[in-house]
């Protein structure tokens, strides 16, 4: 039977036949509440950006999430525990995407709000920090939190040369920016993991000694070179063979690929940006930092 015939399939489907009617609305009403579903279940689910406070013990990582709350100096204490707070962007600062959208959009004035935890910089409790951070495992049972950018939070007028809080604080930016880039190295897909970049935010910079953003990255960096000098030389295994020494002297090699001493924008081929800006979370000092944060988002 041709489809042309008075009883082929495409004349039924256009006559006024109950079975046309029933098949008709049924078409109608389920296929948009099926299309719903299989959208709103592979759709990923939205949440607000997420930044991590990182830093020595002392540096002022909670004194800087008390001013983010409040948009005032509140006296603190040393954290012992991890902290996330969610906090909104001050209405002067734009994220970077609503950039371009019309001063007449009623989403530019609704508030803007991201979490931002903080974390215990004692040397004891870094690993709380740490463990956030460590690479993608395929087959793990938690998921690896997703952060945003990370703010490394420095004491500017304690990390001169030569001193041992500069030290300190070199090897715990070191471990930071290490894990990033295994993040990176150990992705099991073509498809690596999102970029995370960094702020070091030299804090207290109202202070007479507090050092200039520029010369806290070069210390930093020169600090980084001889831990990783210094590290690379202590990587080995007892019994392994040459080859399996330098593997694990390479895993262990912060700024993958990168000739000469250490410099942060080795931390580019990993998608890592460090960023060096100055502030004072006690005064209030912390405009740049928070367009460091909406830059991010």
């Amino acid at each position: 039977m041709a489809w042309s015939d008075p009883d082929g399939w495409l004349t039924r489907a256009w006559s006024p036949h109950a079975s046309t009617i029933i098949i008709t609305a049924l078409i109608v009403l389920f296929v948009p509440i099926i299309l719903h579903v299989l959208l709103y279940h592979s759709a990923p689910s939205h949440t607000l950006p997420s930044f991590l406070l990182l830093g020595p013990s002392g540096s002022g990582k909670t004194t800087l999430l008390a001013h983010f709350e409040t948009s005032a100096f509140r006296q603190t204490h040393t954290s012992q525990s991890t902290t996330t707070s969610r906090v909104s962007l001050p209405s002067s600062t734009t994220p970077k995407s609503d950039q371009y959208r019309s001063v007449h959009d009623p989403a530019l004035k609704s508030p803007k709000n991201v979490f931002v935890t903080d974390t215990p910089g004692h040397a004891k409790l870094r690993h709380v920090a740490l463990e956030s951070l460590k690479p993608i495992q395929p087959n793990a049972k938690k998921a690896t939190p997703k952060f945003d950018g990370i703010v490394f939070v420095i004491d500017s007028t304690a990390v001169n040369p030569g001193t041992s809080a500069l030290e300190q604080t070199a090897e715990y930016l070191h471990d930071v920016l290490l894990l990033l880039q295994k993040r990176h190295t150990r992705a099991k897909t073509s498809r690596h993991p999102p970029a995370t970049p960094v702020l070091i935010a030299a804090n207290k910079a109202d202070l007479f000694t507090a050092l200039p953003a520029d010369m806290i990255r070069k210390g930093l960096e020169s600090e980084i070179e001889r831990i990783r000098q210094s590290r690379r030389k202590g990587v080995l295994t007892v019994g392994s063979t040459e080859e399996e020494r330098d593997d694990e002297r390479e895993e262990e090699w912060l700024g993958e690929g990168g000739d000469g001493a250490f410099e942060f924008e080795m931390m580019r081929e990993s998608d890592v940006k460090v960023d060096v800006v100055g502030g004072s979370a006690s005064t209030g000092d912390v405009t740049g930092w928070w367009e460091w944060i909406a830059n991010q988002m």
